[in-house]
């Protein structure tokens, strides 16, 4: 076992003398200075120690300056202090300065062993706090860690879980395959100019992939018919909104991106369903949706129509400000080249439903310049 370290500090030097004999008689390694300076010094070279003992009485800086020094310098050390004077408020001085125990001149060879015995013993339960703390600080940054491989787990899980949902919308309507990929990307190339954040734009990605799941309870007759529908038929294709709604609010980590699934068909005028909001009532994220869904159902190809080109489809987007879209989104939709959107929609068509996913989430995928 290594020696407990002993720092004494006395202008005597036969008290110094003494007491490093009694020490080094019980085992300890003993440093032996005259002044505070001389200590102060020792310190700084050296601060390892397990024990100060020093006396009050010293030539220039007393001892209960130096043990304010020593406080304030090197906390973990603890300080003994000695005295002849048996005085009460020098005494209690010394403790409330930090001192944790206190010696009185003349003094016996088992009252010197006991005090510094109880120092010792206060600087390893301080060393071993202190390594608990670090040992209790690093188990907790590593469970941290593994929770948060943990939690980025699940949320790979659950993604895979929205393509599966994607993709089972996909089959049921193929007329708009990649629909909601495309409107997707659109939607968070969008929400990434207008400067939203990493969290805001994953609720916004979900929220917009799974915007049109209600149509999975939609009757077959109804979601395929290739001519137009009726008014009843009308009715029931615009449950989709709610129905979407209530399947995707039940999952918890979907709670916020449900409510875009709710309001992606309201107008900013308040024309559209299903519960006629308008303006700020409806959230941002189905606001910047509304865009990049009528930009994608434009451009898209058709059994009954061909696509209109990229420009078109803006120009009647910015017509449309302040009716059907919000006025200061489209404001900063049109700041967007046609030719940024355009190789954007190359782009998607290369990618699988997982590695869009996994980019959209990265928001790589939404590569808009500002100077295109």
């Amino acid at each position: 076992m290594p020696q407990e370290r002993i720092l004494v500090v006395d202008d005597e030097e036969a008290v110094r003398d003494v007491v490093a004999a009694l020490l080094s008689h019980c085992g300890y390694s003993v440093t032996l200075v005259e002044s505070a300076g001389a200590a102060m010094a020792r310190l700084q070279q050296d601060p390892d120690y397990d024990l100060v003992l020093s006396d009050i009485m010293l030539p220039e800086t007393d001892g209960l300056t130096l043990l304010e020094l020593i406080g304030s310098d090197y906390p973990e050390i603890p300080v003994v202090m000695v005295s002849a004077v048996n005085d009460l408020h020098v005494a209690t001085s010394a403790f409330r300065r930090g001192a944790i125990d206190y010696l009185l001149k003349p003094f016996e060879r088992a009252e010197l062993e006991d005090v510094v015995m109880r120092g010792v013993e206060h600087r390893r339960l301080r060393r071993q706090n202190a390594t608990y703390r670090e040992n209790l600080e690093a188990i907790v940054l590593a469970r941290t860690g593994r929770l948060r491989s943990t939690m980025q787990d699940l949320e790979r899980s659950y993604d895979i879980t929205l393509e599966a949902m994607g993709d089972a919308l996909d089959l049921r309507d193929q007329e708009t395959e990649g629909h909601s990929k495309r409107v997707t990307a659109y939607t968070i190339a969008l929400a990434r100019e207008m400067g939203l954040n990493s969290d805001e734009l994953r609720v916004i990605a979900r929220g917009a992939f799974l915007h049109d799941i209600g149509k999975i309870a939609t009757p077959d007759a109804i979601l395929l018919k290739p001519g137009r529908l009726n008014a009843n038929e009308m009715t029931t294709m615009r449950e989709h909104c709610e129905r979407g709604y209530e399947i995707v609010r039940k999952i918890p980590f979907l709670c916020e991106a449900a409510e875009i699934v709710y309001a992606h068909q309201e107008r900013f005028d308040g024309g559209g369903y299903p519960r006629g909001l308008c303006g700020e009532e409806i959230p941002l994220g189905a606001r910047i949706f509304a865009i990049a869904d009528t930009l994608d159902a434009m451009t898209s190809d058709r059994p009954y129509r061909k696509g209109a080109p990229m420009a078109v489809a803006i120009e009647e987007i910015v017509r449309c400000a302040g009716g059907q879209f919000d006025p200061q989104i489209v404001e900063v939709f049109r700041g967007i080249p046609a030719a940024s959107w355009i190789e954007l929609r190359k782009e998607i068509e290369t990618l699988s439903t997982a590695a869009l996913s996994s980019t959209l989430y990265r928001a790589a995928v939404a590569r808009i310049p500002r100077d295109a």
